[in-house]
């Protein structure tokens, strides 16, 4: 089963599973797995707004930092995978944000046609009525 078609709660639910998990280890483990957590559910969030499309570099960027975190942690390398992870989480928000301003630059711009075209067709019923 793909991880984006679990529901969010489920997710949650994993992840909070992952941190209770993490508690019983290591100090340096817990914050780790934290923030790889974290990460995955950031990149989850660009997806969802539509990064693939819209900001392919910075979601390519947090994928291969959050895949690189994963393999740090596996090797218990926490603090290299601590430091991927924030890295991870700080380009898929940058992802989030790029696809969301292209989103709704796009949407100005739709808006500022439509009034364009009903300023145009006000203009012709002005000038037919005169």
């Amino acid at each position: 089963m793909d991880m984006n078609s679990l529901h969010p709660l489920v997710r949650v639910g994993a992840a909070c599973a992952v941190l209770a998990l993490a508690a019983c280890a290591s100090p340096e483990k817990t914050p780790a797995v934290a923030a790889v957590a974290v990460s995955h559910n950031a990149v989850d969030n660009a997806v969802s707004a539509g990064a693939p499309a819209l900001a392919p570099a910075e979601l390519s960027s947090a994928r291969e930092k959050m895949m690189r975190a994963n393999q740090a942690l596996a090797a218990k390398d926490y603090k290299t995978a601590r430091a991927l992870a924030i890295e991870a989480q700080a380009d898929a928000k940058l992802a989030q944000s790029k696809a969301d301003s292209a989103k709704s630059t796009e949407a100005a711009n739709q808006i500022d046609a439509d009034v364009q075209a009903l300023r145009d067709q006000i203009d012709r019923a002005n000038s037919d009525q005169r």
